[in-house]
């Protein structure tokens, strides 16, 4: 099998952005990320120049750890890839990768995670799709509970930690739920590490996007947890002391950052996002310990029960945990690489030093009516 560089004058494009130490941009959405573009390409970077580079912005961090690309079985044949990541976040890896064979066609359809779950189990075993990449956890445990998955060979799955995958599916990247604050209000030493202080006697300004999927599973991981009634006294204790609604979680980290609240609860990223766009911006992380606000999610990918070619889609999800994947996940959406080699992007705990619940089950996660409901019986627009 012949594997080709791919070109920058092709309908693939490598991605261009920025980085420092601790930040890195994602270029072409400024709305979305700010940064600004440069022209390094990936012949520029430092480190081991065998590992390919997707897109610029690894200015003092070196070349990645794990295994790289060249070095997995490469990839021949047709291959169908239903994503519940964005075109936006993830379409210059896939097409990376898809470029790097002669012989490998890559065809990937992009939509909402419950949305493409649903189709899978409409189409039935007349799928097109081999992989489902999905944003969290939970799409990926409904596919699987449904019996639309198939086991993955445990090579594959001892690439990342145990808490990060099942017999049939693996995390590819994470995210950890924080509490982002504003250095010019707060200090470190006023944010709590339990969840609770939030809800009562907290000093000062909070707020959230309780329509944004991931407060939502957050909430959902308080409620099973915790149960319903300590979930309801919470959340009507946030709601009493006057929590500002936003439309996602960038929002919020960007009221952080604007001084019109004090803190939040969102995902690690947007705070990095914000960063990006503004690095002098007086916005900080900190983190509560072994409660539902510490929750540790993932992205992941799993082989259908239908795919034509098993081990090619095996060996397309091996990719995505590859130095050069990892690493981009790193520098370009700001996620926690999952394997154990490549550090995340910015002043941020390592995995070992997060402290998320132990007894959550992620799958679990996709479990949101009786959340909504009980957000709205609170009275929370949702």
């Amino acid at each position: 099998m012949t594997r080709k560089t791919p070109s920058r004058s092709g309908r693939r494009r490598f991605l261009i952005g920025t980085a420092a130490v601790g930040t890195a941009g994602l270029s072409g959405c400024t709305g979305l990320f700010g940064g600004n573009g440069n022209n390094e390409d990936e012949n520029g970077s430092e480190g081991d120049p065998s590992i390919g580079q997707i897109g610029s912005g690894r200015e003092g961090r070196g070349a990645p750890g794990g295994t790289p690309m060249e070095e997995m079985p490469p990839l021949e044949g047709e291959l169908t890839v239903y994503s519940g990541r964005g075109e936006f976040l993830v379409g210059d890896l896939v097409g990376y990768i898809a470029d790097l064979y002669d012989g490998f066609s890559l065809d990937v359809r992009y939509g909402n995670s419950t949305d493409l779950v649903n189709q899978i189990l409409t189409e039935g075993n007349g799928t097109p799709a081999d992989v489902f990449y999905s944003v969290n956890a939970g799409s990926l445990g409904a596919l699987a509970a449904q019996g639309r998955t198939r086991s993955l060979p445990n090579d594959l799955l001892e690439m990342v930690r145990e808490e990060f995958h099942a017999e049939d599916w693996i995390g590819t990247s994470g995210r950890a739920r924080a509490v982002p604050y504003n250095t010019e209000a707060l200090s470190a030493e006023d944010m709590s590490n339990s969840i609770d202080d939030y809800a009562s006697g907290f000093a000062g300004s909070l707020g959230w996007a309780p329509s944004y999927g991931s407060c939502q599973a957050f909430v959902t991981a308080m409620r099973l947890l915790r149960g319903e009634a300590a979930t309801r006294e919470w959340l009507q204790g946030v709601v009493d002391a006057g929590i500002a609604d936003y439309p996602d979680e960038f929002a919020v980290c960007q009221a952080i950052a604007d001084g019109e609240i004090d803190a939040g609860f969102t995902n690690h990223y947007y705070i990095q996002r914000v960063l990006d766009g503004s690095p002098e911006a007086p916005i900080a992380t900190s983190f509560t310990e072994g409660d539902a606000g510490a929750i540790f999610n993932v992205a992941g990918a799993t082989v259908t029960d239908a795919a034509a070619e098993p081990d090619l889609a095996v060996n397309f999800i091996r990719h995505l945990l590859s130095a050069e994947a990892q690493d981009y996940f790193a520098r370009t959406t700001f996620e926690y690489p999952v394997i154990p080699d490549v550090e995340p992007i910015g002043d941020l705990p390592t995995i070992d030093e997060l402290n998320p619940p132990s007894d959550l089950d992620l799958t679990q996660l996709s479990d949101l009516e009786p959340t909504i409901n009980l957000m709205r019986d609170v009275g929370i627009d949702v």
